[in-house]
């Protein structure tokens, strides 16, 4: 997988799914996309459409900061052992997701989605088994 997926490709690809996620959320947040396409098709009102669009918010622009500090575009310290950990996890909950994505009730979040996730999966792992301390963006 190192030879397939370069770092740099890794980490650019995460920045510009992850940002791009961030702003769909954004969008479904304040109504300019139905939110029937999200969650599986299953929210059932806007009160819940708000939560899971602001727990979705935080957790995206949380893995980007973690991105980030890996491309060295935030100088914030953490340790490479718990920047590994963490891509691990993301990497599990992109499988996950890709899994909720196959069960979706909505064809555009099956057909569309599904792939995203798989990719952000794979860009994950590529970062999780990386013998480097620091890539650049």
């Amino acid at each position: 997988m190192k030879s397939l997926i370069t770092e740099r490709l890794a980490i650019n690809g995460l920045l510009l799914i992850l940002s791009l996620f961030v702003l769909l959320h954004l969008l479904i947040l304040f109504g300019i996309i139905p939110f029937e396409m999200v969650w599986g098709g299953r929210i059932k009102n806007q009160e819940e459409m708000v939560r899971l669009e602001l727990v979705s918010i935080v957790a995206n622009l949380l893995m980007l900061a973690i991105v980030a500090v890996r491309a060295g575009l935030l100088r914030i310290r953490l340790s490479y052992t718990f920047m590994r950990v963490v891509f691990w996890l993301m990497s599990g909950l992109f499988l996950l997701n890709t899994v909720g994505n196959i069960l979706s009730t909505n064809d555009f979040e099956r057909f569309v989605f599904t792939p995203v996730t798989i990719i952000l999966t794979m860009l994950c792992l590529r970062l999780a088994i990386s013998s480097e301390q620091k890539a650049t963006a």
